[in-house]
């Protein structure tokens, strides 16, 4: 395969038949470098993630779904480092093209998979989302993706960063196929659902760029039509930026306790971002995890107390476009503070999300996201579906 946009492993060369007849035959899909494939390593985006460990001999339960559904595999995407990234920029690899902005990042760690998805190079691809890692690349580059409720689908064979936040996810360039591979994947019947009531989290708005939050509004107006029941209200009453700060404090130390084994053995060569990340990380007191689980327990609570069976909550995916790449350290660190702060109700909730393409910034993407309470993502699968229907 040629490869023009840089979203796939190099010198992994991989095409596995689906199971003919499946409901996803005739479908091809690539999958992040943090699922094994069966003879393959699972190098994680780094040079030394692999070195000394075997070379898989099954695949992973998302990798191994799709096959059975019919779905050709065709390669294994670019990623952050072990998941440690939200904007898609790899040292080691290089950036995947964003197809829908060239001069931008894709938005991480699934980037090869919304690289490759946005670029038509497969029709789906499988991706993780810890705190935004398929919701961001899919805002960014234009795409349908999912975060599934936490807990739900099966994590055999993928490298995990934090497990009390850790979900596979996928993306789609359309509906048609986002609601077939969400079945299969979900092991559901897809239906157009209509919310009984659509709440709009006014502070996720307000926290977004105005120019994206005015972009949006034709999908919130288009939502409203279809719930009928619509009213506005805040999702985080502490503060977005409190919610941040304790998915912050929680996802890092789990990351640190994932990867000091390998730290301390490999001395990996990693971006000094991720080698600063982990050392900051493994000093976490334990009094500021003490409190951020607490908060967890509160935003749990808030997203019960909005989400009533059929209710949704509308907010933007990201607060703004994808921005520019090669951006200096200094000038992405509050990028990255406000992108995970639209993100961190993902983590500390588990509640599923789909992101919805179909609004622009200047010409470049931005996506709205629907929430809904804890195992109701076919239900999202199908109000995303009715909502494109209405265009």
């Amino acid at each position: 395969m040629t490869d023009d946009i840089n979203a796939f492993v190099p010198g992994i060369d991989v095409r596995i038949e689906g199971r003919a007849g499946g409901p996803l035959s005739g479908l091809t899909f690539a999958a992040k470098d943090l699922f094994d494939v069966a003879g393959h390593p699972t190098g994680g985006g780094t040079l030394d993630w692999a070195r000394g460990r075997p070379i898989p001999t099954r695949h992973a339960w998302a990798v191994q779904t799709l096959l059975d559904a019919g779905a050709t595999l065709i390669g294994k995407t670019i990623t952050d480092e072990v998941s440690l990234g939200i904007l898609g920029e790899n040292p080691h690899y290089g950036t995947p093209l964003n197809p829908r902005a060239p001069d931008r990042v894709p938005g991480g760690s699934s980037s090869g998979s919304a690289a490759a998805v946005a670029a038509a190079l497969c029709d789906t691809a499988l991706g993780t989302d810890t705190g935004g890692s398929v919701r961001v690349p899919a805002s960014f580059c234009g795409l349908y993706g999912i975060r599934p409720t936490h807990g739900r689908l099966p994590l055999d064979g993928m490298l995990p960063q934090a497990p009390s936040s850790d979900t596979t996810g996928w993306f789609a360039r359309d509906v048609a196929t986002f609601a077939r591979v969400s079945s299969a994947m979900l092991g559901e019947a897809i239906v157009d659902a209509k919310p009984s009531r659509l709440v709009v989290a006014v502070d996720a708005f307000g926290f977004a760029d105005q120019e994206t939050a005015t972009a949006l509004q034709p999908l919130v107006k288009r939502l409203a039509q279809l719930a009928g029941d619509t009213r506005e209200d805040v999702l985080a009453p502490p503060g977005l930026s409190v919610w941040g700060r304790a998915q912050r404090t929680l996802q890092p130390w789990e990351a640190w306790i994932t990867f000091r084994d390998w730290v301390d053995r490999a001395n990996p060569r990693v971006a000094f971002g991720v080698a600063r990340g982990l050392a900051a990380s493994s000093m976490i007191a334990e009094s500021e995890r003490g409190w951020a689980d607490l908060m967890r327990r509160e935003a749990r609570a808030r997203m019960a107390h909005l989400l009533a069976p059929g209710t949704i909550v509308c907010l933007p995916t990201t607060p703004f476009p994808a921005p520019p790449k090669g951006q200096s350290l200094s000038a992405l660190n509050p990028v990255r503070d406000r992108i995970l702060c639209l993100c961190a109700h993902g983590g500390l909730t588990g509640v599923p999300q789909v992101t919805v393409p179909g609004a622009t910034v200047d010409g470049l993407p931005v996506g709205l996201s629907i929430i809904g309470a804890r195992g109701a993502d076919a239900m999202l699968v199908g109000v995303a579906r009715a909502l494109e229907d209405m265009r």
